[in-house]
């Protein structure tokens, strides 16, 4: 009976030592982590399956936008080879695999949108008019979806780099995870170009 409850007191103990450590922080975070990446997948996705229809519809307008028309379909093709799955967030390098290719994607998508700029009849489309309305709601979902992750990662990785809730994740393998960075990184480092050669505007009166 005794030894019955000493086992109890420690279980007990356990418990609250865990509770203590982190150990319930690190698993409602990495829930919120699976959740916040889930939605992530489903915008992609519903962005993926916008761009064949819209290609089709660019297409009957200007056919001869061969490279354009090319690079969607290309970039569509590396973003659909990637398996996509919840384990994808705990591999640094699938995850930068998926984000560059999901970047592609949308360089190609805002291209075949300049191109579109140029056939009135194409843009008094209704068909476009309402492809490209879903395409933009879709962005603006994706950003949602990817700032929610990037909390979500925020939160759960200083769990497992904070003392002492990076002992409790290290005896229990959680790891830190990767979070989106900015896509024109490279670009925003480089110092902006001053020209003062160009005419200056006319001062107001």
């Amino acid at each position: 009976m005794n030894r019955r409850l000493s086992l109890l007191w420690l279980f007990v103990v356990l418990v609250t030592a865990l509770a203590g450590c982190g150990y319930n922080t690190l698993q409602t975070t990495d829930e919120q982590i699976t959740a916040s990446w889930a939605e992530v997948l489903n915008q992609y996705q519903r962005r993926a399956d916008l761009v064949p229809n819209l290609v089709n519809v660019v297409k009957g307008y200007a056919a001869h936008e061969v490279e354009v028309l090319t690079r969607v379909t290309d970039a569509r093709a590396k973003v659909g080879a990637i398996q996509a799955t919840p384990e994808l967030i705990n591999d640094p390098q699938a995850f930068a695999k998926f984000q560059a290719a999901q970047g592609e994607m949308t360089s190609a998508l805002s291209r075949l949108l300049v191109v579109a700029e140029n056939y009135p009849q194409l843009k008094a489309d209704g068909v476009f008019r309402d492809l490209q309305a879903q395409l933009e709601g879709t962005e603006n979902r994706i950003t949602v979806a990817r700032n929610r992750y990037i909390k979500a990662v925020q939160d759960y990785n200083v769990t497992v780099r904070r003392f002492p809730s990076n002992l409790t994740a290290m005896v229990f393998g959680y790891k830190t995870k990767p979070s989106f960075t900015v896509e024109n990184e490279q670009d925003l480092a480089k110092p902006p170009t001053v020209d003062f050669g160009s005419t200056p505007p006319a001062a107001a009166n």
